[in-house]
């Protein structure tokens, strides 16, 4: 398989991407990574960008996220939100968990919120649906189907018990 090549491939995988845990809030537009890529300080922000970036992005596909390696002294996250304030988090010699949990605290929505809006989700309002907990019991009471054999009888031909009949 050629997406298990690389560095850590595991990374590429849809069970891992949906395992993240960070969902940002609606009003978090763009979120840019400071950091460099030499360094004792900024072990922790290159550990956090290889392991959860992607799991950040796979989650938050409406959010730009930039990291930019090079040119700062000090590792720090910036997030732009949509009324055109920005907030700084400073990442500077913690490791890849502590600032996992920081940003999942300060900008990630908070887990009834997550659950409310998965139940909403899962809810199905679909008009197609029918059976059990929906508007229509049967298939026959949708406009333009069949009409149920327990009221209008199948013709025979439709019916495998005369399937060899020629009627």
């Amino acid at each position: 398989m050629p997406f298990m090549k690389g560095a850590a491939p595991i990374r590429r995988t849809i069970q891992y991407l949906e395992a993240g845990k960070i969902v940002f809030k609606d009003r978090i537009k763009i979120v840019s990574i400071h950091y460099n890529t030499l360094g004792e300080n900024h072990r922790g922000t290159r550990d956090f960008v290889f392991w959860h970036l992607p799991q950040i992005q796979f989650k938050n596909p409406d959010v730009q996220v930039m990291t930019l390696k090079n040119m700062t002294p000090t590792p720090f996250i910036r997030c732009f939100m949509s009324d055109g304030k920005d907030l700084l988090i400073d990442v500077d010699n913690r490791d890849k968990d502590r600032i996992h949990d920081h940003v999942l605290q300060v900008l990630g929505k908070p887990k009834e919120t997550l659950h409310m809006e998965a139940m909403a989700k899962e809810k199905k309002d679909n008009i197609a649906n029918f059976g059990y907990m929906c508007e229509k019991h049967c298939m026959c009471e949708i406009f333009g189907q069949v009409p149920c054999p327990a009221v209008v009888p199948l013709p025979k031909s439709w019916r495998g018990k005369y399937k060899n009949e020629e009627s």
